[in-house]
C-alpha cells in the first residue's frame, strides 16, 4: 500500500529528465559520424598558400568543440572537403582628412563545404559559410602602406569566424 502512494511522486520525479542525453548530440543527418577527415582546402582563389591555414583552422575549431574526432582519411567516418571560392576586402573606414586613404578593411572570405560518408561515397551535408575580420592598414597615410600584407595577416581570422560558424551549424543541425 505504501508503495503505491510513492509510486505517482517517483513517476513524477524522474520524468523530468526523461529526455536529456549525456555527451554530445548530433544532428539527424550526422546520425552515426563519430571522426571526420579534413584535407586541405580547394582553392579557387587567386590568394596563393591559404588552403592549408583554412583546413588549420577548422580542425582546431572542431577539437575545441569535441563534438567529433579528427582522424586521418582512411579511418575516418565522413570526410569534409572544403573549397575557397573568393576573398573580398572592402574598405569600413578612411583616413580623416583624406577620404581617397583607407585605414580600416573588412575581409569577407566565402568557402563552400562538403561532408561526404567515406563508406557509400554519398553527399551528407553541403553548404556555404562566410568568415569575416576587420583589419587596420598599417604605415604612413601617404599611401606606401602594404594592404596586401595586412591583409594577408587578417585571412587566419576570418578562417577562424568561418571555422566556428560552421562548427555550431555542422555540431547543433541548423
Amino acid at each position: 500500500m505504501r508503495f503505491a502512494l510513492f509510486l505517482p511522486l517517483f513517476a513524477l520525479l524522474f520524468s523530468g529528465c526523461a529526455g536529456y542525453k549525456i555527451g554530445p548530440i548530433q544532428p539527424k543527418f550526422m546520425e552515426g559520424i563519430r571522426t571526420l577527415a579534413i584535407p586541405s582546402f580547394k582553392n579557387d582563389t587567386l590568394e596563393p598558400r591559404v588552403e592549408v591555414a583554412l583546413a588549420t583552422a577548422l580542425i582546431k575549431q572542431f577539437q575545441q568543440d569535441g563534438t567529433y574526432q579528427i582522424v586521418s582519411e582512411n579511418e575516418a567516418d565522413a570526410i569534409i572537403i572544403g573549397t575557397l571560392e573568393r576573398i573580398t576586402r572592402r574598405p569600413s573606414r578612411s583616413v580623416r582628412g583624406n577620404v581617397l586613404l583607407t585605414k580600416e578593411y573588412t575581409l569577407e572570405i566565402k568557402c563552400r563545404f562538403q561532408v561526404i560518408n567515406r563508406v557509400t561515397g554519398l553527399s551528407i551535408d553541403q553548404r556555404a559559410i562566410n568568415g569575416s575580420t576587420s583589419f587596420f592598414v598599417t604605415g604612413s597615410n601617404d599611401g606606401s602602406a602594404d594592404v596586401n600584407q595586412d591583409e594577408r595577416q587578417a585571412i587566419p581570422l576570418a578562417a577562424e569566424d568561418m571555422a566556428v560558424q560552421y562548427i555550431s551549424q555542422l555540431s547543433e543541425g541548423w
